[in-house]
């Protein structure tokens, strides 16, 4: 049964204390945390996290433009990666993912496409050789069409990795992004095999699982024929406005925690089902 977590940033800033009690409430294994390194200390944040009984699967950027066409801008990103590497490491957490993505909701070349996918392969480049410093493992999220305007499927992050070329840089395809990039979500998956190093599960319309169209057996039995035996790791988001804010008004944050609750019940229910298919003869 793999472990099931939640992105922290979902909560919208919540103190990671009471966040840390909605994830015990939903009986989750662990977090993705979203690395606030301007506010959050790492320590206290490693030590109440592992005092709750919860493990940090993967920490996830704030928004960096690694592939901007200004050298500057494009610098300040990677040292921004730098930073978040050593805030990372000071959760003293073993097996914690790096996650990388591009700016979210630049949807557009600033430049040239082809000169902008040269330099995030250079910017990757620098963020993996950092990591592998510190022996952390790197996941590139790909993100649908509407939020960033390279990465978007499975395909271009298999480009990405062959043209990066670090040992320690892996996939995190998402359930919800994929419904709208892929055209055969679980297929992509199964091509991806081991290059995937995370997976984020919501469903089509970004709720909990269950509450939109998504086949999430599909979505499991891929990652069994694939062998992949990490976290899921679950990022819904709150009815409302705004796709790029995480608060939705009075009441989002209950709602989000019955929806992590559901969905990992739901998960594990699809786990077991599957499991038992699997071991049944031929």
């Amino acid at each position: 049964m793999r472990p099931i977590g939640c992105c922290t940033w979902i909560f919208a800033g919540e103190d990671l204390s009471r966040i840390a009690m909605r994830a015990c409430r939903a009986k989750l294994n662990g977090v993705e945390l979203h690395g606030d390194i301007g506010g959050l200390d790492p320590a206290r944040s490693g030590r109440l996290l592992a005092e709750a009984g919860l493990q940090i699967f993967s920490v996830t950027p704030g928004d960096a433009d690694i592939s901007h066409p200004d050298p500057i801008r494009r610098q300040a990103a990677v040292t921004y990666y730098a930073r978040l590497i050593e805030w990372v490491v000071r959760l003293d957490h073993p097996g914690v993912r790096l996650s990388v993505h591009g700016q979210v909701g630049r949807i557009r070349p600033l430049a040239d496409e082809a000169a902008e996918w040269g330099f995030l392969v250079e910017s990757v480049q620098h963020i993996t050789a950092l990591a592998a410093t510190a022996g952390l493992p790197v996941v590139f999220e790909l993100l649908n069409r509407y939020e960033s305007h390279q990465v978007n499927t499975v395909a271009q992050g298999l480009t990405l990795i062959e043209r990066v070329a670090a040992p320690n840089l892996w996939l995190l395809p998402d359930a919800y992004h994929m419904n709208i990039e892929e055209a055969d979500p679980p297929a992509a998956l199964r091509a991806a095999g081991g290059a995937i190093g995370l997976y984020h599960a919501a469903d089509s319309n970004r709720q909990g699982i269950g509450e939109g169209h998504t086949d999430f057996a599909a979505h499991v039995a891929a990652l069994d024929a694939i062998g992949y035996r990490g976290p899921i790791i679950l990022e819904p988001a709150a009815p409302g406005p705004d796709p790029f804010r995480a608060d939705k008004g009075n009441g989002f944050r209950d709602r989000l925690e019955a929806m992590i609750t559901a969905s990992a019940a739901r998960l594990r229910t699809i786990q077991e089902i599957t499991q038992e298919r699997d071991s049944l003869p031929a």
